[in-house]
């Protein structure tokens, strides 16, 4: 009976799954359904979200995305709800935004966060609102630009997407805050460090909730109740930017970051942080490795003048390099089951298996023009993939 229920939990997980945040329900880049092999020049639909680099969020039928929407002064965002399906617009929120456009497109980067029928977005200039799934009515906004004190926003923007923890959503400025989910009212916040342009993510040791999170000074672990920093691990780069989200795997924390930082592995002892390795091997400039059985999967953004940016495949426990792939610059990359997802910097959305000997895709098409730095999501047997103009598309892959 206890196999039959489990077959039947792992065969519902199988076949449909949302994606409502960052990095999936499950905030690893792991979808856990299945999928089919199909013809990814299948285009159901294209939209125009607006110029960023935010990834999406879809449940319940729903996608969430962000853009800028303003005209070359870039100084509007729009927060869209698109029909997961068809592509119509549901409902659309605008609202006064910086572009920030340092080095790049500029626009938002952080991904919208759904937690059942709210979900949450925060703009470049750090505005966080909390919105009705449905309709699109505003619950609460929080500014956090005013509530760190700053002139501006940080030289990058705020870029880190909203995180869910019980009653609480949790974002980064130059201080960690957790707000009340339903209310908005702020519940704590940590420590200033220097700006933090990944995510954090919450993980358990020994019965206790703590918050992992990459900022420019280090990666920093607070306690999840109080936002008190528990350890500190210094970590910078050249260009005063981290931007990934931490690797958690029981009490290992993984962290790569790039202008050739390149990647380490930590012990968390519960009030400390003991490295294990460090290397230069794996750089993720911008986005995140993922990590599959013994093995870590990424782009290593910054291969030291060697020539093209390459895929990375390499063994968690000691740092050692299985092997490297050129071909798709610096672009990003989820796991579908044991498979890879890719989207190439240029457009070109990959499919291959996960292994220690080395990728060969199964199927791959051009699927999109122009730059493309924003992870693929796939939910319910469809792919959907942006460039930083806006162009959305969605490749169905269901047969």
């Amino acid at each position: 009976m206890r196999y039959l229920i489990f077959t039947l939990i792992l065969g519902g997980l199988a076949h449909a799954a949302d994606w409502p945040n960052w990095r999936g329900p499950q905030h690893d880049g792991i979808s856990r359904e299945a999928m089919p092999k199909a013809d990814f020049s299948k285009i159901a639909w294209r939209a125009e979200i607006g110029v960023g680099f935010s990834g999406m969020a879809v449940a319940d039928g729903r996608l969430f995305a962000m853009g800028c929407t303003g005209k070359r002064s870039g100084n509007k965002e729009t927060f869209t709800c698109l029909d997961a399906v068809t592509g119509k617009v549901n409902w659309s929120d605008t609202y006064p935004a910086a572009l920030v456009d340092y080095l790049h497109e500029g626009g938002p980067c952080a991904t919208p966060t759904v937690d059942g029928k709210r979900v949450y977005g925060l703009s470049k200039s750090g505005r966080l609102a909390c919105y009705n799934v449905a309709n699109g009515e505003k619950h609460w906004t929080a500014d956090l630009m005013a509530k760190a004190e700053l002139p501006k926003p940080p030289e990058w923007g705020f870029a880190g997407s909203p995180l869910i923890l019980g009653d609480m959503v949790i974002v980064e400025a130059t201080f960690t805050c957790a707000f009340n989910k339903t209310t908005g009212k702020e519940i704590w916040r940590s420590k200033k460090y220097k700006p933090a342009y990944g995510s954090p993510i919450t993980f358990q040791f020994k019965n206790k909730m703590y918050l992992a999170t990459l900022k420019t000074d280090g990666l920093v672990i607070l306690d999840a109740q109080t936002g008190k920093t528990v350890a500190f691990q210094d970590w910078r780069t050249s260009f005063r930017t981290n931007s990934t989200t931490p690797i958690v795997i029981g009490n290992k924390i993984f962290i790569s970051t790039g202008y050739q930082r390149g990647c380490a592995l930590f012990e968390f002892t519960g009030n400390a942080l003991r490295q294990i390795y460090t290397n230069k091997n794996l750089s993720n400039h911008m986005n995140n490795s993922i990590v599959l059985g013994d093995f870590v999967y990424g782009f290593d953004g910054n291969t030291h003048g060697r020539g093209p940016k390459q895929i990375v495949c390499m063994r968690l426990a000691d740092g050692t390099v299985q092997w490297r792939k050129e071909g798709y610059g610096c672009g990003s990359l989820m796991a579908v089951q044991n498979q890879l997802l890719i989207l190439g910097e240029k457009g070109k959305l990959a499919l291959g298996a996960a292994s220690p000997k080395g990728f060969t895709p199964t199927v791959e098409a051009q699927i999109l023009q122009g730059r493309c730095w924003t992870v693929p999501v796939f939910s319910n047997g469809r792919i959907y993939a942006r460039n930083a103009a806006g162009t959305l598309v969605c490749v169905d892959t269901r047969k």
